[in-house]
C-alpha cells in the first residue's frame, strides 16, 4: 500500500507545472546514495576481508571449508589456487582444495589445543 502511495504522489509531482527536472531527480539522488552505501560498501567490505584472510593463511591454520569439512593445513599452492589439508589425524587423510573453498580459518591456536 505504501509503495502505491509513493508511485502516486511520484506522478503528482512530475505533473505539476512549473516542477524541475531537480524536484524529480533528487529522490532519485537519495536512493541511489542509499543503495551504495547499504549495499555495495559493506560487500565490498567483506571481500576484502575474505581477501586478507585467503591472503595470510598458513601451514598449521585449522580451517572449515565452505562444504563443512574441518582441517589442518599443511601446504598452501597460491600459484595453483590449491590447499592442502589433512582432516585425519590417525589415518594422516589429506585432500586438495581450491583456495576459494575456505570458508573461515579457525587459527592456529585452536589447533594446539586439540593435541
Amino acid at each position: 500500500m505504501e509503495g502505491h502511495l509513493f508511485f502516486q504522489a511520484w506522478i503528482l509531482l512530475g505533473q505539476q507545472e512549473g516542477a524541475s527536472i531537480w524536484a524529480m531527480l533528487i529522490p532519485m539522488l537519495a536512493i541511489g546514495f542509499l543503495f551504495y552505501f547499504l549495499l555495495i560498501v559493506p560487500q565490498r567490505k567483506e571481500q576484502r576481508k575474505r581477501q586478507q584472510m585467503l591472503a595470510a593463511l598458513k601451514k598449521n591454520d585449522r580451517v572449515i571449508t565452505i562444504g563443512g569439512i574441518y582441517g589442518v593445513v599443511t601446504n598452501v599452492h597460491r600459484e595453483a589456487d590449491e590447499v592442502t589439508l589433512k582432516v585425519d589425524e590417525a589415518t594422516n587423510t589429506k585432500i586438495r582444495v581450491s583456495l576459494n573453498a575456505i570458508a573461515r580459518v579457525l587459527g592456529e591456536a585452536a589447533s594446539e589445543e586439540s593435541k
